[in-house]
């Protein structure tokens, strides 16, 4: 194993360490991205696939298929200095209800640990299905909202249908939706979905063979009882 900056840095024991727990053999290379984790995962996940791709290692005739779990429930908004939301803010913590609603909002450690029941179905990279155990108690939902930042009168004013449907009695309840259009992709071999839907859009969300969106008769609104005000 070559003596480089890093290697320099760690020092010949160190640098041994790295080798045997990594079963580095004659030829293999070791890249190091250091930061924050929400920065630099992103990245070098995009300079492992990239180095894969460019040396062959991608078997391209093989579908592996993975199960993503354990998403964090919240997250540090740094910009802001506050907790917010991470994914989906109408998921079930992974903790039981009563030890939820226990939870102290300032315990910014605990929070920011916390799990919520959501999970996705992943192949070759590629995201196929997304979904979640839902959130159907109300007073989980309202502590979960609270913890964020958002009073029970946000919550009421932007909500209050789905609050006051679940205060009637929901049972624990949750689901997946998988993207057929992705799997026809994956299966096509494509790399973009435009090359496999109907009615492709582009950049713009503009459907070009159907000419959308388009501008909206007034009996069409008056239909849907909507009415276009043009700010002052």
């Amino acid at each position: 194993m070559g003596m480089g900056p890093v290697a320099n840095n760690l020092g010949r024991d160190k640098t041994e360490d790295v080798r045997t727990r990594l079963a580095l053999k004659e030829g293999d290379a070791v890249f190091f991205v250091a930061g924050e984790p929400q920065n630099f995962a992103k990245f070098a996940g995009a300079a492992r696939a990239k180095i894969g791709a460019e040396l062959g290692l991608i078997d391209k005739d093989r579908f592996a298929l993975c199960w993503i779990v354990d998403f964090p429930m919240y997250e540090w908004n740094e910009e802001d200095k506050r907790i917010d939301f991470s994914h989906n803010p109408f998921s079930m913590p992974n903790l039981p209800a009563e030890q939820f609603l226990a939870l102290d909002a300032n315990d910014r450690e605990k929070i920011l640990a916390l799990k919520a029941i959501q999970y996705d179905i992943v192949c070759n990279g590629v995201e196929l299905s997304s979904g979640a155990i839902r959130n159907h108690r109300p007073d989980v939902m309202k502590k979960a909202f609270a913890i964020a930042g958002y009073g029970e009168d946000v919550l009421e004013q932007k909500f209050g249908g789905m609050l006051h449907a679940l205060s009637l009695g929901a049972p624990p309840h949750g689901g997946i939706a998988p993207g057929i259009d992705r799997i026809v992709m994956l299966l096509c071999g494509e790399e973009n979905l435009r090359e496999v839907v109907l009615f492709p859009m582009n950049q713009r969300a503009e459907d070009l063979m159907m000419g959308a969106p388009s501008q909206p008769t007034p009996k069409q609104l008056r239909e849907l009882h909507i009415r276009v005000v043009k700010p002052e």
